[in-house]
């Protein structure tokens, strides 16, 4: 049995193929959601934003877990993110206009002067969880006559194939 293994012009021993194949072990396919690579690490450009309700029809949330919008063909609703920066937890359940076709995330605030202090910048996130492109793709059905939810639905079915002609209700 040979002490070594030929690798192209490469001659490894055992400790440097142990090595490699420790290496190799390490690294995982990058998978694609929305043109963005799914990693847990992004560093992403962030904006402010105040209001009372989300696309879901629900009150925006300031707590534990705070509401933030994006174009949900690159962050799909239901996306849990921490801001290393901050240590704050959003959750993507909104969207706004200057955001399709971007991959920025607009952060809900809870005032115009928070809103104000924050501005734009560019920020570190850890992706807790991604959100479902089939929820996203039940939400904008019924809203087919904005150009927003065209534009967005269409991305997400590039991604996701076809889509079915009638949605069962998906907890979340």
């Amino acid at each position: 049995m040979p002490q070594s293994i030929s690798v192209l012009p490469i001659r490894l021993g055992l400790p440097g193929l142990v090595f490699a194949m420790l290496l190799a072990g390490c690294a995982h396919p990058l998978h694609k959601h929305g043109g963005i690579a799914v990693t847990n690490h992004l560093f992403v450009r962030t904006t402010a934003y105040t209001g009372r309700f989300n696309a879901i029809s629900r009150r925006l949330s300031h707590g534990t877990i705070t509401s933030a919008a994006s174009d949900w063909s690159k962050f799909p609703v239901g996306t849990r993110f921490r801001i290393r920066e901050t240590g704050q937890v959003y959750e993507i359940d909104d969207f706004g206009s200057a955001l399709i076709g971007t991959r920025t995330i607009d952060l809900c605030m809870a005032g115009n002067s928070e809103m104000h202090r924050w501005g734009v910048r560019w920020v570190n996130i850890d992706v807790l969880q991604w959100g479902s492109p089939w929820r996203s793709l039940e939400i904008l059905a019924p809203r087919q006559g904005s150009w927003m939810a065209r534009r967005m639905t269409a991305a997400l079915r590039q991604q996701v194939g076809p889509v079915p002609e009638k949605f069962h209700r998906i907890k979340m």
